[in-house]
């Protein structure tokens, strides 16, 4: 699997907005006393906290990636507002954590006040709680007084600078000084807590006959262990565990990630569901997630420790591990390394590898000659980047015959985007290159990239169109497509144009995604011939509909943070009647010699045939 400050980047156990039915306990409900285990097996009342003015109770979720996000601040809120008359307690109703696992969440983010386990989850029926976190305010006779989130900045599909309202803290601050809350309701996003469900016992849709492959083909690769998923669905009791998220977000299509809208272009790495897988699910779950004949179970998919590309020949690191703080906006962070080539290096194949996939978002690796101190296009194709990383993006496999060139004593550049996930963390990225042999290079491939590095997006703007374009002068070959932008991306088109004016999408991407930045490979190479007129067409949101829009009355630039944009339209091309190993001659020149010399030359030869006749004519009128 690219994005992503964003983590639910990487997630598909994060949902929707809570619902409330009208059966839900909600506002002015009575909790009534109740008694569970904490963590350390301890047993716990409710009123335990009798002398507790103000009771907060938070539900958690030891994988839910927002619950690990707001552990911090939920800890910060116990400290500032236990000395007024405040506690906090939290409660987990995921049947799948285990007490272990629960105390090294509290452990990791400083929570020091008890976790009760509530497996059975009759507590968090009471409270009508579904989603992680969410969080219940008691006053002092233990009627709920508010219901939701912690805060905006968090959400399922992105995250804010900074958040725009408390909520919590504020219906806090106002229930301490006796007034009504203004907001006792607000929506939750984040991890549903997954129901007990009855298996039919006439199930036709089984996890070990359908489910199964399906998850096998489309989830696996990330959802397993050491992967950028936060839980695995490698066996029937993880699925069934995560039995209604699976459902839920593939019903409202979060999973698999996948934005290109279907009617344009064949690629090689489409994750989409058919409809018939997604009708699988929804039966499964519907039926209580039977787990049918494990004898039916499809053999297991052996997936490498390592690197998925063969080898590697040789790896690259970053410098030394860099730390990512526990919560905040971190910049980008740029990484100069001399991967030693003291000869030029021809790559087949490239793979970034995070050190720690919770909080690398995506990384780029740019080429840099020794004496500059800028990423610079390489090459006659004017070769950009060398490789790209983000969650659903593929690592960089050319076809035989195919590489991209990287000079001798060239740098590398890393370019990291990382996201902090609620405890400190570090990581030291790497790449891994697969070489191939010179003599064996017929075509070099470059990644170009077509830029708007003058973008200037007015306040308020709803709909701000961007487009920029490039003419091939001879026939080409394209291979994948990577569109970039930043959380006011709103849409990104690849088009062309052909030398008959006839037109063809090769990529639509109507609602793009920061979090789930791919690279778009083709099933098979796309013939463009000279003439050939390359688009890209970028649309962005600087309204303040824009949920994640950093600031909606700035004038936005081109800028290497998430709050600055980019217009990046990346694409993977090649000459297409290049032939690097045969002997160059008049009589079979590469295409670009024919393009950058013939070309020039002939027109040079018929000016001169043009002068030549001018002369003659003239000679002749005065004889």
């Amino acid at each position: 699997m690219h994005a992503l400050g964003i983590i639910w980047l990487v997630v598909s156990s994060l949902n929707g907005p809570a619902t409330f039915s009208a059966t839900d306990p909600s506002i002015g409900s009575l909790i009534r006393d109740f008694e569970l285990r904490d963590d350390h097996g301890n047993h716990r009342k409710l009123s335990d906290w009798a002398d507790r003015k103000l009771l907060v109770v938070v539900f958690i979720g030891v994988d839910c990636p927002l619950a690990k996000l707001y552990a911090p601040r939920v800890a910060e809120l116990n400290r500032t507002f236990e000395h007024r008359g405040a506690a906090f307690v939290s409660i987990d109703s995921q049947r799948q954590d285990r007490p272990d696992a629960i105390s090294r969440f509290a452990e990791s983010h400083h929570i020091d006040f008890p976790i009760l386990l509530d497996p059975e989850q009759k507590i968090a029926v009471r409270f009508g709680a579904r989603r992680t976190p969410e969080a219940f305010i008691l006053d002092e006779n233990r009627i709920i007084r508010y219901r939701g989130r912690i805060d905006d900045q968090y959400t399922v599909t992105g995250r804010r600078q900074q958040p725009s309202r408390c909520d919590l803290a504020v219906a806090l601050e106002e229930l301490l000084r006796g007034e009504p809350i203004s907001t006792p309701v607000t929506e939750t996003t984040g991890c549903l807590i997954e129901r007990s469900g009855s298996v039919e016992s006439k199930a036709t849709v089984t996890y070990s006959r359908e489910i199964a492959p399906i998850l096998q083909k489309h989830c696996v690769g990330c959802h397993r262990p050491g992967q950028i998923a936060p839980f695995a669905l490698t066996n029937y009791r993880q699925a069934a565990n995560r039995a209604e998220t699976i459902a839920e977000v593939v019903r409202v299509q979060r999973m698999p990630p996948w934005h290109a809208d279907a009617k344009f272009g064949r690629f090689a790495n489409d994750a989409r569901l058919m409809d018939e897988e997604k009708q699988l699910i929804e039966e499964w779950v519907n039926a209580g997630h039977p787990e049918g004949n494990r004898a039916a179970l499809p053999p297991p998919i052996h997936y490498p420790e390592s690197w998925t590309i063969p080898g590697p020949d040789q790896v690259v690191s970053m410098p030394k591990p860099f730390t990512v703080p526990a919560e905040g906006a971190v910049e980008y962070q740029v990484f100069k390394v001399d991967p030693g080539f003291h000869e030029d290096k021809w790559i087949r194949a490239a793979e970034i590898r995070p050190g720690n996939r919770k909080v690398v978002h995506h990384c780029n690796v740019y080429l840099q000659p020794p004496d500059s101190d800028e990423p610079v296009e390489q090459g006659t194709l004017g070769s950009f980047c060398l490789a790209a990383m983000a969650p659903g993006t593929p690592a960089l496999m050319l076809p035989e015959g195919m590489a991209k060139l990287v000079p001798a004593g060239w740098h590398f550049v890393f370019v990291v985007h990382y996201t902090p996930i609620g405890s400190l963390q570090t990581d030291q990225t790497s790449i891994g290159l697969m070489f191939a042999d010179p003599k064996s290079v017929q075509k070099e491939v470059a990644t170009k990239v077509l830029l708007d590095e003058d973008l200037r997006i007015p306040p308020g703007v709803a709909d701000h169109r961007v487009e920029k374009s490039h003419q091939f002068k001879d026939n080409v070959l394209i291979f994948a497509f990577f569109p970039h932008m930043h959380l006011r991306g709103k849409s990104f088109r690849y088009e062309v144009t052909y030398p008959d004016c006839s037109r063809e999408i090769l990529l639509d991407v109507p609602r793009y995604d920061f979090q789930w930045q791919n690279r778009y490979v083709l099933a098979e190479p796309k013939h463009l011939p000279a003439g050939t007129k390359l688009y890209c067409i970028a649309h962005y949101d600087n309204s303040t509909n824009n949920p994640f829009n950093p600031d909606p009355n700035a004038t936005v630039r081109t800028g290497l943070q998430s709050w600055d944009e980019m217009f990046n339209g990346y694409f993977e091309w090649a000459l297409a009647d290049q032939d690097l190993t045969k002997p160059v001659s008049w009589q079979s020149q590469s295409v670009h010699i024919r393009s950058t010399i013939l070309r020039p030359a002939a027109m040079l030869i018929s000016l001169a045939c043009c002068g030549a006749l001018l002369w003659v004519q003239r000679r002749r009128r005065t004889s």
